[in-house]
Order: structure tokens, then C-alpha cells, then sequence
């Protein structure tokens, strides 16, 4: 069985003195929290905050995006090494407001998994299709478009050391969710698209679900078969909504 993993993204939010109430809460809640790895990506300058927040605890840290170059002159950015010094576990790679607002294209996102990788990072690759891809009928598509550019250059194996979350754009801080069935059928498509390239990765390797998944619809979620866990949005700047999220996710 695949261990759930539930991450929250507290996306460009937060400030010192909220951060440590937001952990010291959050904590709190999961200490009896049992066979569930929690992670939490906050901004990028309060890394080293959260960092030692975290120390000798089990929840994970991560980030929320990378540059693929290892140094150099690239003003503003960060590499997977300093990530990794910080004490990063995990670190988001194409999420759905990196590629839309941001402009990366599936070569950035696969040079970027790859950069995570060789650091020593577990990169969480995001997929998923637009409203307007949707109604199209390409969300199966795209999705393998996005996870197909990954293995055409690093090989199906490079997706064993990471995580998948499906996050559809159109449910991304808008609201919206997919109904359960909606969210299933597209895990199940990826987990047969691994199957064709890996049985046994695809059998162990995690696939999340993001997208507006909040304390009242997680358990729903997470009881379909192929959803393995959550990439959380803004209900993870509510430690009691993110612990209620968790505990769904233990008892799926």
C-alpha cells in the first residue's frame, strides 16, 4: 500500500510572526497523526523559519519551486542545492501558476525535475488541463503530454523518485472542485499510463490530488483508489482545516 502523503502549498502568504502561529498550531494538531507523511512549502524567504520549526519533528519540508542550473548568474532564483542545505524534502516542480503565470513549458519543468532529483529532492510533478482543455475533451491529453516529456528525457525510472499530483487548473484557488469520480478517472488514467511504461512504479508511486481540497471533501477524495493523497492549497493556511485534511487522509 502507498503510503498517503498530503503537502501544503501556503503559496506567496504568510509573515514571521504568522508562521510560527500557523506551526505552533499545526504541530500541535498532528502529533497522534500516525502513517501519513505531511509536508509544508512555504515562500521561499521563510525556509530557514520553518526549518527550524520543524527540526526533530516528522513533518517535512519543502519548496515551491526551483531553477534547474546549479549556480550562476541568475538573479532571484534558487538552486535544488540550497534547497537541499536548507533541509528540503520536497520541492513543487510545474505547478499550474508556475506554468500558466509564469511561462513553463514542459522543457523547464522536466530540466527542473531533474535538477531536483540529482539534489537529493523528491520533485512533486504537477499535471493537469485548463477549463477550457477540459470541455475540449483533452484533459487525458495533456496530462500525458506533461508526464510524457519527463520520461522522453529522463527515462520512466526518473518518476520513481518523486510524486505526481493532479491538480486541474480550473479548480486551482477558484473554488471548484472535481467531484471524487471527476479526480478518480484522471488518477486512474495516470496510473495506466505508468502501467504501460512500469507496472511495478506504477503501483508505488504516490499520486496526490490539488485542487480546492478542503476538510469537508478530503475524505471523499482520498477514499478513491488511486488518489493517494493532497497538494493543498489555501486550506493549508488553517491548521485545523490542514490537520482535518491529514487525518482524512490517515484513515483512507
Amino acid at each position: 500500500m502507498i503510503q498517503p502523503i498530503v503537502i501544503g502549498n501556503w503559496k506567496m502568504n504568510g509573515n514571521l510572526l504568522a508562521n510560527e502561529t500557523l506551526l505552533e498550531a499545526l504541530l500541535s494538531s498532528l502529533e497522534k497523526l500516525e502513517d501519513v507523511q505531511v509536508a509544508v512549502c512555504p515562500p521561499l524567504p521563510y525556509l530557514a523559519q520553518v526549518a527550524q520549526h520543524l527540526k526533530d519533528n516528522p513533518v517535512a519540508l519543502g519548496a515551491q519551486t526551483l531553477n534547474e542550473h546549479e549556480a550562476g548568474a541568475h538573479t532571484g532564483e534558487v538552486s535544488a542545492a540550497m534547497l537541499k542545505d536548507l533541509g528540503c524534502q520536497y520541492v513543487l516542480v510545474g505547478h499550474s501558476e508556475r506554468r500558466s503565470l509564469y511561462g513553463e513549458s514542459d522543457i523547464a519543468v522536466t530540466a527542473k525535475f531533474a535538477a531536483a532529483q540529482a539534489a537529493g529532492l523528491a520533485p512533486v510533478l504537477c499535471v493537469g488541463e485548463t477549463l477550457a482543455e477540459r470541455n475540449c475533451g483533452d484533459t487525458e491529453a495533456v496530462v500525458a503530454r506533461q508526464l510524457q516529456a519527463v520520461v522522453d528525457t529522463l527515462g520512466i525510472e526518473a518518476l520513481s523518485g518523486g510524486v505526481i499530483a493532479y491538480e486541474p487548473v480550473w479548480a486551482i484557488g477558484t473554488g471548484e472542485t472535481a467531484t471524487p469520480d471527476q479526480a478518480q478517472a484522471v488518477h486512474a488514467f495516470i496510473r495506466e499510463w505508468l502501467a504501460r511504461h512500469s507496472a511495478p512504479l506504477a503501483a508505488r508511486l504516490p499520486l496526490l490530488y490539488g485542487g480546492s481540497v478542503k476538510a469537508d471533501n478530503a475524505a471523499a477524495l482520498f477514499a478513491q483508489p488511486d488518489i493517494d493523497g493532497g497538494l493543498i492549497g489555501g486550506a493549508s493556511l488553517s491548521p485545523n482545516s490542514f490537520a482535518n485534511i491529514c487525518r482524512a487522509a490517515e484513515h483512507r
